[in-house]
């Protein structure tokens, strides 16, 4: 078995390898931090990586070193205030007094060591990979495309220049056979004709034995530059030559609903947020491009930007049907069930007209959920359940394609993320 070891260095001079075994050594610290970084994004932010600070006692090792103890004997020059025997105080740490204590405003250490933390950066793929790790999509399909491209390696016939992992060698064998025959053909012909007359010559009975030596030697002549012809050269060398090229890809549409309704206040907001955060980040992984649809709704449904979608203040109360009404209308008019992959989140407090509720349930059922791949509600409030959390569990009984979770502090986001996207999810929920 062979093991391929990468030794190249990244762009400032640091083993790739020794980068990778870091991230695995302190992963449990680093997603930590990866996960505590997406409330300061914006949610189609996935363009840049994340400085991870890691304190400095995660990382400290275990070292050897010589203790204080035991018997020293030291030598003071101009001595003129201790003797035999004395005792020497050990320098008291902190300010003004040394051993370590330093003339500044901050705490020193008295051994030499500092706190401070330990900070880097990792990459775009790199946080992704630490925040989505042993997640996947659920009904993934691949789709017809008018839009996204995808380059895909292909076969490209043969060049004669390549990496040598990349020799085909059977046309490097018939370059080389043709190559063989071209240069010694001629030759082999005429040392046909040269060994018959040799033949001929030496059957006679009084042969030229000057004639014969002549033969004799333009033969042997022959016969070496016969051998000179190398068996295979660079010339003849065909390498597999590979061409990108593009190729129809998936599609994806993401629908954000939202209650903005008075009882959603900014807090429970800016959780949502952060759950639409990692939802489109996560999306990302498996499209090179997605649209993003942003439905606000208190007692009437609208569609808006990401800003006016978080921030905007609005009052009433709540009708959860107008959103999944305007949701379906978009998807009939922008994007086809057969061309799109249509996932959709919705949050919300959990507050609807009673009388609304069976309402949604029939939207969701007989429409909406024939359309999309995922629908993911999340609730936010600390409160009781009211009836949409009861209509909606009974959709997630009946259908795969359809969860929900409830999310009481920010503590929950990711976990409760975690949960819906994880892997094994859909076969769980079709049994």
């Amino acid at each position: 078995m062979a093991h391929f070891i990468d030794r190249r260095l990244n762009g400032k001079n640091k083993s790739t390898v020794s980068r990778q075994r870091f991230i695995r050594r302190y992963k449990k610290q680093i997603k930590e931090a990866v996960s505590d970084a997406i409330n300061k994004r914006s949610v189609t932010d996935s363009s840049s990586g994340e400085s991870i600070s890691i304190p400095q006692r995660d990382i400290s090792e275990p070292t050897f070193h010589q203790g204080r103890g035991g018997n020293r004997e030291q030598i003071h020059p101009g001595n003129d205030q201790f003797s035999t025997g004395d005792k020497i105080e050990r320098p008291k740490g902190g300010k003004g007094g040394g051993g370590g204590g330093g003339a500044g405003e901050g705490e020193a250490s008295d051994s030499g060591e500092g706190q401070d933390e330990f900070v880097f950066s990792i990459s775009k793929d790199e946080y992704l990979d630490l925040l989505f790790e042993d997640l996947e999509l659920p009904n993934l399909q691949e789709n017809q495309l008018d839009k996204l491209v995808q380059m895909k390696t292909h076969r490209a016939g043969f060049c004669s220049d390549g990496m040598p992992s990349n020799i085909d060698v059977v046309r490097s064998l018939q370059g080389s056979l043709a190559r063989r025959i071209a240069m010694a053909a001629g030759k082999k012909r005429r040392l046909s004709e040269l060994e018959g007359q040799l033949a001929l010559l030496l059957e006679q009975p009084h042969c030229d034995k000057a004639a014969v030596a002549l033969l004799q030697k333009e033969i042997d002549t022959l016969k070496q530059q016969i051998k000179t012809v190398p068996f295979i050269d660079n010339y003849d060398l065909r390498f597999r030559n590979y061409d990108k090229q593009p190729h129809p890809t998936s599609k994806a549409v993401m629908f954000c609903i939202m209650d903005v309704s008075g009882s959603m206040d900014q807090a429970t907001k800016d959780m949502a947020k952060r759950f639409y955060i990692l939802l489109y980040q996560f999306l990302t992984r498996s499209y090179k491009d997605i649209d993003v649809v942003y439905i606000r709704h208190h007692t009437q449904a609208k569609e808006v930007d990401e800003q006016e979608f978080f921030y905007s203040q609005e009052t009433g109360g709540t009708v959860v049907s107008s959103a999944l009404k305007l949701m379906n209308e978009i998807i009939a008019e922008r994007y086809n069930a057969d061309e799109w992959n249509i996932y959709a989140a919705q949050a919300s407090d959990g507050d609807n007209w009673a009388d609304d509720t069976p309402q949604c349930g029939h939207i969701l059922r007989n429409k909406i959920l024939k359309a999309v791949r995922y629908f993911a509600y999340i609730e936010i409030t600390t409160r009781a359940h009211q009836s949409l959390w009861r209509e909606y569990q009974n959709i997630s009984q009946t259908n795969s394609n359809f969860a929900i979770q409830h999310i009481q502090g920010v503590e929950d986001i990711y976990p409760i993320f975690r949960e819906l996207f994880k892997k094994g999810r859909q076969q769980q929920g079709a049994a």
